[in-house]
């Protein structure tokens, strides 16, 4: 591990990036060019001291974990992740699935902008990357789980409570579009050993998959209506848009309800009861 380059690159990259580009306001009273220290650990979810250490090159070597925030804090683009990872002597994850999966910059930037309502990066298996306040709050934060489990449509198949964030009268609804979805992923995708893997997996152990699987309905799922089962405020009607990175592999989902709608105040109530006790919930994709 390259301690010295490493810190060299961090401070470079954190230099050149104004608050106002990662959604954090902008004081009058700023002695450094860009982002503060303790601002980069607080985007990154590092502890202030941990990511000084990493500036003044010390410490131990990051996890491939904390490299992944630390290039979506940063706002790296995929050549720069990669040269991260490298001064950091760790394998390059792959670009656009698994918890350490690098968020396209676009959709991380119009993703820093959104603040008043829900919204999370997914990738086409629905595994979430990175999610803003409110969307933990709506619908959970994704489970600290690596491999198949990761995806919302694995667990759908294989986990009952995976389930629970809809009402049981919505689930063959949700079933038939999870399955249609991952149907124009495949076809996308070609014979890509993730994807054929899962699906082979789903067929074993989901009768209900096998059956959906089989009648090959296929569409990306664009937009869709639903109604989220949350512990405090009941069931929240809103509606659920999708817009695609340019490869498809990443998606920026967010929800919305019409003005004067019973949706939209339990939204407005959703951001004063900000993610108490929301941690334990298994988030949507």
């Amino acid at each position: 591990m390259n301690h010295s380059e490493l810190a060299a690159f961090l401070k470079s990259r954190r230099d050149r990036i104004r608050p106002g580009d990662v959604g954090l306001p902008t004081g009058p009273r700023r002695r450094v060019p860009g982002l503060r220290r303790e601002e980069v650990a607080q985007l990154a979810g590092l502890s202030a001291d941990y990511y000084t250490e990493l500036e003044r090159g010390r410490g131990a070597q990051p996890s491939a974990q904390v490299l992944a925030a630390l290039a979506r804090a940063l706002r790296l683009d995929g050549d720069e992740r990669d040269h991260l990872f490298h001064l950091a002597d760790r394998p390059v994850p792959p670009a656009a699935h698994g918890p350490n999966a690098h968020v396209q910059p676009g959709l991380l930037g119009l993703l820093d902008r959104l603040t008043t309502t829900p919204a999370q990066v997914i990738t086409d298996l629905h595994e979430v990357l990175v999610q803003n306040p409110l969307a933990a709050a709506l619908v959970g934060r994704p489970p600290a789980v690596r491999g198949p489990e990761a995806s919302l449509v694995h667990r759908w198949f294989t986990d009952p409570g995976a389930r629970a964030i809809y009402p049981a009268e919505d689930h063959p609804h949700h079933s038939r579009v999870f399955v249609a979805d991952l149907q124009a992923v495949a076809a996308r995708r070609g014979k890509d050993s993730e994807v054929t893997r899962m699906v082979a997996t789903l067929r074993r152990r989901s009768r209900e998959f096998a059956t959906l699987w089989d009648t090959h309905d296929v569409a990306l799922r664009r937009t869709d209506h639903k109604r989220i089962v949350h512990p405090a405020l009941g069931v929240i009607e809103l509606d659920c848009h999708s817009l695609f990175s340019e490869d498809g592999r990443q998606r920026l989902l967010w929800f919305s309800a019409p003005p004067g709608t019973e949706g939209a105040a339990q939204l407005e109530l959703l951001s004063v009861i900000g993610t108490q006790d929301m941690t334990t919930r298994a988030s949507n994709g």
